[in-house]
C-alpha cells in the first residue's frame, strides 16, 4: 500500500510529508492563557506558589486538538 502511494507521488510530482502522530498534539500553539501547577520534582523551594504558563499544547489538555487543527 505504502509503495503504491510513493509510486504515485513520484510519478505525478506531488509533495509528500510525514507526521509523527504520537506527538502531533504537542505542536499546537495556544491562543488563550493556560496555566498549570508545577510538576512534582520541579518545584523549587520558596517558589511553591508559582505556576507554569503554557505556550504550547500538552498531553491531556482539552485545547490540544483544537490548537493543532488551527495550526495545520
Amino acid at each position: 500500500m505504502i509503495i503504491s502511494i510513493i509510486t504515485l507521488v513520484a510519478h505525478y510530482g506531488w509533495k509528500i510529508s510525514q507526521m509523527d502522530v504520537k506527538i502531533v498534539l504537542l505542536n499546537g500553539d495556544l491562543q488563550e492563557e493556560v496555566t498549570m501547577e508545577q510538576p512534582e520534582g520541579f518545584i523549587k523551594s520558596r517558589n511553591e506558589h508559582l505556576v507554569c504558563m503554557l505556550n504550547k499544547a500538552s498531553y491531556g489538555l482539552r485545547q490540544a486538538p483544537q490548537a493543532w487543527y488551527e495550526k495545520s
